[in-house]
């Protein structure tokens, strides 16, 4: 039996398998930094409740039985076991509070979405298909203001006010992904990285960049964005892999 079909007596069994795949897989391609990064998931209709890793967990470590339910609106959440650290809670809870379309967050320091926002342009030009996926659906955060804690998790989550738009390039700080589900949330974060690796590597050639037309880009970004079941297949993909080398992951 796939180790994926076991059931703990756990509410959001499934959801949880999924976030601990992504978790582990995140850590296998080295897009974590450490245990600073956290991702989460709401289990609410409005959004205000949602799974999180435990504080400072390694991505490579976390099982879906380890993942916390955390209350957006409820701050004394922080007082229970290996709650997230306050920088998470400003973070993510700002965004489960004012983004119900975020029902899926994903923060990662990885290291070309990074090296992006600290540039003094941090936009991402369509110079292939991979970066055409994200031609006007980021919006870029022109405003560091130091860690997340929870007055700037607020001012973040107020950029997301266009749920067209699921990427925020976060200058000087890293990459926040949003999305419906956490298939598509990855997803969207393993494509975001390559391109903007496919951008940096194409800027250290000190060539002439080869960009898209905005007719194109924006025709490229729709085409995927209606291919069928990519993000859910890549999921499942990963999943299997995970699942033959007897990860405990989903345990």
């Amino acid at each position: 039996m796939s180790v994926t079909n076991l059931r703990p007596n756990m509410d959001h069994w499934s959801e949880r398998v999924d976030l601990a795949a992504a978790f582990r897989w995140t850590a296998r391609l080295g897009l974590h930094e450490a245990v600073a990064n956290h991702f989460s998931l709401a289990i609410n209709e409005d959004g205000t409740r949602f799974l999180m890793n435990p504080n400072q967990m390694h991505f490579s470590r976390i099982r879906a039985s380890d993942l916390l339910v955390i209350d957006a609106n409820d701050p004394d959440t922080l007082d229970g076991p290996d709650a997230p650290d306050p920088t998470a809670w400003g973070l993510h809870g700002g965004l489960h509070r004012h983004c119900p379309h975020a029902r899926c967050a994903m923060h990662v320091h990885s290291i070309h979405a990074t090296v992006l926002a600290c540039l003094a342009d941090s936009t991402l030009p369509p110079i292939d298909q991979n970066c055409a996926i994200f031609f006007n659906r980021y919006v870029v955060d022109e405003n560091y203001g130091g860690l997340a804690f929870e007055e700037e998790g607020e001012r973040c989550a107020q950029l997301f006010d266009d749920p067209k738009k699921k990427v925020m390039i976060m200058g000087n700080h890293g990459v926040m992904i949003i999305g419906d589900t956490v298939a598509e949330t990855f997803n969207r974060l393993y494509y975001f990285e390559r391109a903007a690796e496919t951008y940096i590597r194409a800027l250290q050639t000190g060539q002439k960049l080869r960009v898209l037309s905005d007719e194109i880009a924006e025709k490229t970004a729709r085409e995927i964005e209606q291919y069928p079941e990519q993000d859910v297949r890549h999921l499942a993909e990963l999943k299997a892999i995970l699942d033959k080398e007897g990860s405990d992951y989903a345990q």
